[in-house]
Parts: structure tokens; sequence; C-alpha cells
């Protein structure tokens, strides 16, 4: 009887142990849900974060720091002109390219060792968790390579970029015609969250309590430039950051764990990680060439 009662409290433990812990991890997949809470063509906020790969949190849970800015891709160094530079101001960090032209690269992230990029990061939403791509996966119509393909509606696009014929436009509201433009010109584009237009906030869909880690396609004194936010913040305050930094065009790029792998390379040619977790269900990158 006594071996019984023993055995009893033993599974009774097991059993709390596993659900605290799926406690805890369901919280953690919600934390970093980030735009696969906007799936539906209607635009909807329906968040399955069961279909939410463990590769997101998996991080969180080891304690993990997430960023990992020395990972290098191990070539040799070598001067060139056209890289990105990096610098931290206050709780940003900047990453400024200095390339030639931009795509959007769709289905497949390009390589470190592809000398020709300079920058790329995760861009638009992805709906679905899907190991083979297609573009309908892409949240919100955007342009790669000069083609316009549909994409899956989406709330949270408020605005869109566009770059072709070496200019680039930022976008609030009513961007489609200029969808075709940019493809009719060989450019690229795509739609997003707009958080700053013309140098004032815009209102977001996203609630400023919100904490992660953030990113944003903005231009800052007349160039384009990635901006991150140091580590987890608000998103209301991530955006009062770039207002101070004097950013005058911001766009959201997409980020949680996983989303935000990326990379950029120095002025040495030698590529650096953003953040080195990676998962298979990325869809679309923008992507500076030298």
């Amino acid at each position: 009887m006594k071996k019984l009662k023993a055995f009893l409290y033993v599974v009774i433990g097991v059993v709390i142990a596993l659900l605290l812990l799926l406690f805890i991890c369901n919280y953690l997949v919600c934390s970093n849900a980030d735009g696969r809470a906007c799936r539906n063509a209607e635009g909807g906020l329906n968040t399955d974060v069961d279909s939410l790969p463990q590769s997101e949190f998996v991080d969180s849970i080891t304690g993990k720091e997430p960023m990992s800015m020395g990972k290098t891709d191990g070539t040799e160094s070598e001067k060139c002109s056209n890289y990105t530079k990096y610098e931290e101001k206050g709780n940003l960090i900047i990453y400024t390219p200095h390339y030639s032209t931009i795509d959007l690269v769709c289905g497949t992230m390009p390589s470190k060792s592809d000398k020709n990029v300079i920058f790329c990061a995760e861009a638009a939403f992805t709906g679905e968790l899907l190991k083979e791509f297609k573009h309908s996966n892409i949240l919100g119509d955007h342009v790669s390579g000069g083609v316009r393909y549909k994409g899956t509606g989406c709330k949270r696009n408020t605005g869109a970029f566009v770059y072709y014929g070496g200019k680039w436009k930022f976008l609030y509201k009513n961007y489609s015609k200029d969808l075709d433009v940019a493809a009719q010109n060989g450019g690229m584009g795509f739609g997003q969250e707009m958080m700053i237009h013309d140098g004032k906030r815009v209102k977001t869909i996203r609630k400023d309590a919100n904490r992660n880690e953030f990113r944003a396609l903005c231009e800052l004194n007349g160039k384009l430039c990635v901006i991150d936010s140091k580590g987890v913040s608000a998103f209301g305050d991530f955006i009062q950051s770039l207002l101070n930094e004097g950013v005058t065009e911001a766009i959201y790029l997409d980020m949680g764990s996983g989303w935000n792998y990326s990379w950029y390379r120095d002025d040495n040619g030698v590529a650096h990680e953003i953040h080195s977790l990676k998962i298979i269900y990325t869809t679309n990158w923008i992507t500076f060439y030298k």
C-alpha cells in the first residue's frame, strides 16, 4: 500500500509539472506569434498559436540570448565600398546599407555566400506554416523581380514600400496602383503595417503595450535604413524612439523568434548574422545588393 501511494504521488507530481510546462510554453508562443495573428483574406486577427513551430520559443525557454551579432560566415576579409553600416544609438540598432539596388526575394533566402548581397531580412508577414513555398502565403500583394503576385489579405497592411528606377516610396493606404507601377518598371514592393509617415506617427493595429524585439524599414536623413530595437521593447516606445531619432518614414518588418533571422555584410565583406535562430517557414526578404 505504501508503494502504491508513493507511486501515485509521483504520477500526480509529473502531471502537475507537465501542466505548468504547457502553460509556460503557451504563454511564450503567444508572445512571439507576431504576424501569424493576421491570417485570413478578410484581414481578421485569428491567432492559430497551436500551429506555431517549436523553434519560435526554444530560445526563450533555454534563456539563451537571441542576438548573435558576432557570428560570421568565415570568409576572408576584403575591403569593399558597398556594405552595411552598423551603429548603436540609445536603445536602437541602425543598419544602413550602401547599395546599388533592392529587391524582394521570395521562396529561398539569399545565402551569405552571395557576395552581391549586403543586407537581407524578412519583410511581409507569412500566413500559414508551410514547408513548400507559394506566393499566396505571403500576406498582401507584392512585387518581386518586376512581377506582381497575389497574396493573402491582411488588415495590418496599412502601408507599403516600393522601389524602382533607383528611387523608393513609402505609401500609406491606397497603394495598389503603386505596386503596379513598380512591377511595370522592373521593381519591387510589399505591404506591411505603417508606423510613421511624413514625419508623423500613424494609427497602428498593434497595441503600444505589446512587447517584443521590433524592426522597421525607415527613411532617416534622406537614406534608407533598417532599425531594430535593442532588445525587448514596448511597441509604442519603439515608435517614439524612431521619431526621436528623426525617422520620417517607418514600415514594420516581420519579427518574432526565427522570423527575425537576418544578416548584413560589413565593409570587410564579412557577413554577420542578426539573430541566429532559423526556421523553415519564412517566405520573403527585402534584399539590398551592392
